[in-house]
């Protein structure tokens, strides 16, 4: 079995991703003063999304790479 490298970071990048988009999603709504040192600007929640498209580029990578291997008609 051949295990791409690009598969398990993008499957990390989407994890922690997803977890930093949620975490400024959520302080979005229940925390706006947190953001007034960013000029307004929710910076987890843009980086969380970056993190996302990130991950889910490099898994695509990934999972475009493995080929399986042709049967060798070797008689």
């Amino acid at each position: 079995m051949s295990l791409d490298i690009r598969v398990p970071i993008g499957l990390l990048f989407l994890a922690l991703g997803g977890l930093l988009a949620g975490f400024g999603a959520v302080t979005h709504f229940t925390n706006p003063a947190m953001y007034a040192k960013s000029l307004e600007v929710n910076v987890n929640l843009w980086w969380g999304l970056v993190m996302i498209a990130f991950g889910a580029f490099m898994f695509r990578l990934g999972r475009k790479g493995v080929k399986p291997a042709a049967p060798s008609s070797d008689l």
